[in-house]
């Protein structure tokens, strides 16, 4: 495996990946949020680096960033599908408030992270709502706030066409372990989709709760 300090030499020809795996600056929920100095509201890559680790997540080979460890890269808008529907018009700054402040319902991540933070947080996935949609209810979605509030940061790089450079970074060998789709690390994919899975299905045994998981005062304390 190739080294944590090597990982940015091998993309220094790539202007985006550099961004992400030596920023400059990493982003609280509150600042990637920020109206007129936040997110760019445009297409783009981000990545979630993290000062603690879930348990069960083996971080030993993960690129670091100070004191901070990657674990995860993701997109928006996703690549444009090829049956003829329109293509999304989301953008990072819509999808990072979705990950820091949404629900487990509209965040794969926010979902993988509360079903790993469950005995450590209280995050229990549950049916919700008139839809039975999951989510881990306004208290366990709060929690979750807080824990990403505390312990997560982002950097972001703008692109076009952000499925390539997100492609190019899941297949080089850089571990990102809450990565599961186009993952091709199968002891890493393998293990979240299993929990995952797990906790929908206690979830559907469960019965149908009102509570949704939103609305809530945002990360911050603002609306």
């Amino acid at each position: 495996m190739t080294g944590s300090a090597n990982w940015p030499a091998m993309f220094e020809d790539d202007a985006t990946i550099a961004k992400l795996l030596a920023p400059t600056q990493l982003a609280t929920g509150e600042m990637a949020a920020g109206r007129t100095d936040g997110a760019p509201r445009s297409p783009g890559i981000y990545a979630w680096y993290f000062d603690a680790i879930p348990a069960g997540i083996d971080a030993a080979d993960c690129h670091r960033a100070g004191d901070w460890t990657l674990l995860y890269c993701g997109i928006s808008p996703k690549k444009p599908p090829l049956n003829g529907r329109p293509p999304s018009r989301s953008h990072v700054h819509q999808r990072l408030r979705t990950h820091f402040g949404g629900n487990a319902a509209g965040s794969t991540l926010r979902l993988t992270l509360g079903c790993l933070l469950e005995a450590e947080i209280g995050t229990i996935l549950r049916r919700v709502g008139t839809t039975g949609r999951l989510t881990f209810t306004n208290p366990g979605e709060q929690l979750l706030d807080a824990w990403l509030h505390m312990h997560a940061r982002v950097a972001w790089a703008t692109h076009p066409a952000p499925w390539e450079p997100e492609k190019k970074l899941l297949a080089s060998g850089l571990p990102l372990p809450l990565n599961i789709n186009g993952n091709p690390c199968a002891a890493f994919t393998g293990q979240l989709s299993a929990l995952r899975s797990a906790a929908k299905r206690r979830a559907e045994a469960l019965p149908l709760i009102g509570d949704s998981g939103g609305p809530r005062r945002a990360v911050g304390g603002r609306r």
